[in-house]
């Protein structure tokens, strides 16, 4: 649905919150995951672990490991979203906690929009919550929520790994569908999945199999260059990547998407930007960070993570 927003289908609204999801997500279109670079597969860009997921991709991985971990509970990312030179909303991504999901402990995280463009009349208020393994980050419940101009749409899916299915529950006539793999994710698992990897200028990552939707694979990730990058939250040195979807969305091949993580452990998304044709330009704008250490908020007089040390050196 985000990637096919519009202005003749969905209104303006939906290309402002379709640039968040598939920023956040480096990639995120109704499709996408788990790298696979063009040249080999490895184990720490595949990275299997529960016990139930004991299975390797190609037969090739002798040992079963947990992801590392740039992200914990009680992280919250908060932007500011532009269009062109306007100001049009914030936007949110957040740690909540970790739930059991069918005896699985998984963390629960989300992300959010709200924005207003051309003078309040295209208002969004969207939300997106997953549900993931805290040792593989398959995906185990997804809850999209969006309400846009002339669009509202309510989807809960309950997601079975093992059982490579997934199934709708929030609708009296159930959907269900396979998975490709028992390493599924949502679009936000995606987002979260990818700040454990690293990203190597230059290389070329195809996602084949992990989207939880067989339709929604697959996606291409060329890492292009690292940037020094001043955001309203720091100055942050950065790694930025190009997503380039099989689709007519804002991350198809001329859409020129470029997406900026910090070149550190945390691969925090600190900018987005995309070129939408006849809107122009969307950025989204590290505004505060809050629950991860070594980093703090514009508040605190933070320059990235180098002004976070330098705030403590000055106490």
């Amino acid at each position: 649905v985000l990637l096919r927003a519009s202005l003749s289908t969905q209104g303006a609204g939906s290309l402002v919150i379709a640039a968040l999801i598939c920023a956040a997500a480096g990639c995120v279109a109704p499709g996408a995951l788990f790298a696979q670079r063009t040249d080999t597969l490895s184990a720490r860009e595949v990275v299997p672990a529960d016990s139930e997921l004991g299975l390797s991709l190609s037969g090739e991985l002798s040992s079963i490991e947990a992801p590392a971990r740039p992200f914990e509970v009680g992280e919250q990312l908060s932007y500011r979203v532009k269009l062109g030179v306007f100001n049009v909303g914030h936007g949110d991504m957040t740690v909540h906690g970790v739930d059991t999901i069918r005896g699985v402990p998984s963390y629960h995280v989300s992300m959010g929009l709200n924005a207003s463009a051309f003078f309040g009349a295209a208002k969004v208020n969207d939300r997106f919550e997953s549900w993931m393994d805290t040792r593989t980050l398959a995906s185990r419940r997804f809850i999209r929520d969006i309400h846009e101009v002339n669009y509202n749409s309510y989807r809960v899916f309950e997601i079975y790994p093992t059982e490579r299915r997934w199934e709708r529950t929030d609708e009296s006539d159930d959907k269900t569908g396979e998975t490709l793999s028992e390493l599924p994710m949502d679009e936000i698992a995606f987002i979260y999945w990818i700040r454990t990897q690293d990203l190597e200028v230059g290389e070329t990552y195809v996602y084949n199999d992990r989207y939880f939707k067989e339709e929604g694979n697959p996606v291409t990730l060329q890492v292009l260059r690292r940037e020094t990058k001043e955001v309203d939250a720091g100055t942050f040195e950065t790694v930025v990547v190009r997503p380039i979807i099989n689709t007519s969305g804002l991350f198809s091949e001329g859409g020129n998407a470029e997406l900026y993580f910090t070149d550190d452990e945390r691969r925090l998304m600190v900018y987005m930007r995309s070129e939408i044709p006849v809107v122009g330009s969307i950025t989204l704008h590290l505004q505060s960070i809050e629950g991860v250490p070594g980093y703090g908020s514009p508040e605190q007089g933070t320059d990235g993570a180098d002004g976070a040390d330098d705030a403590e050196a000055a106490r």
